[in-house]
């Protein structure tokens, strides 16, 4: 009986402290909490925190190093909004958790590049070299076409960006797919011959896309990052002010200036 309320007691306590979390982030009066990963989602938002604070709209920064945590967190209440995904992620994300997750603002494109630290050109791989990629399923066939778009491999469908590895048809250096965490891939690029990077973890390894990577999407690329709330919280006038700054002049701006092309304004 002692074990049973002891039990029920600390469950209480569980209870009690996620509805805590969640209503400090959704309660409408204290800052908009954000979750973000670092560069360049933070850096933006830590350039417009200031302005965002005079204007009567106070946003608290939490930082992610992987794609799963944010949106989790969103769900659960303990964030207000994220920015850090693309739409076919979201797509993802929604369809694998049964969430109702939604876009508010498509803000920036970050091309996503394929590099290597032991040759200058994708000519230069050899037979059966080690590809990495992003394992989750958008990255992943992101990647692809952006391998197919340089010539590397060919796929069963040119246009689909949810192809998986098994529907490459053509790959005639034979080269060997090692799906990798997102996160991960910097870090095990002395370990590969290529790895393809998103450009968030590219810039935050200290990566130049532009002239580091051996293949990198082009400024029409259709992958924007968006700001993303819950159903219930997307016309909240704090969400919408942020929306706005993330759109304005001044970011478009700050990203021509800091990234050097590596990050481009969403049209």
């Amino acid at each position: 009986m002692l074990r049973r309320t002891l039990l029920l007691a600390a469950a209480a306590l569980t209870l009690a402290a996620c509805g805590q979390g969640a209503e400090k982030a959704s309660d409408g009066t204290g800052p908009l909490v954000v979750g973000a990963t670092a560069v360049p989602h933070a850096e933006i938002l830590e350039f417009l925190k200031p302005t965002l604070e005079a204007a009567g709209t106070p946003i608290e920064i939490r930082v992610f190093n992987d794609y799963v945590q944010p949106n989790t967190q969103l769900v659960e209440g303990g964030l207000d909004v994220n920015y850090f995904q693309t739409k076919p992620y979201l797509d993802e994300f929604n369809a694998a958790r049964s969430a109702t997750l939604v876009t508010v603002a498509g803000v920036h494109v970050e091309p996503l590049g394929a590099y290597s630290r032991k040759f200058k050109t994708l000519a230069e791989l050899p037979n059966g070299a080690d590809v990495a990629l992003p394992n989750d399923a958008s990255n992943t066939g992101r990647s692809l076409l952006l391998l197919q778009t340089a010539g590397l491999i060919t796929l069963r469908d040119g246009q689909n960006p949810l192809q998986t590895v098994r529907d490459v048809t053509g790959n005639p250096k034979a080269v060997r797919f090692r799906e990798i965490e997102a996160a991960t891939l910097p870090r095990v690029l002395d370990q590969v011959d290529l790895a393809v990077i998103n450009t968030n973890y590219a810039l935050d390894a200290g990566l130049k896309p532009r002239t580091d990577a051996l293949a990198l999407e082009g400024g029409d690329s259709p992958y924007v990052n968006y700001l993303v709330s819950r159903t219930d919280n997307q016309s909240d006038p704090r969400v919408q002010a942020l929306a706005t700054a993330l759109r304005s002049q001044a970011v478009k701006d700050f990203i021509a200036g800091k990234y050097d092309g590596a990050v481009v304004p969403a049209t």
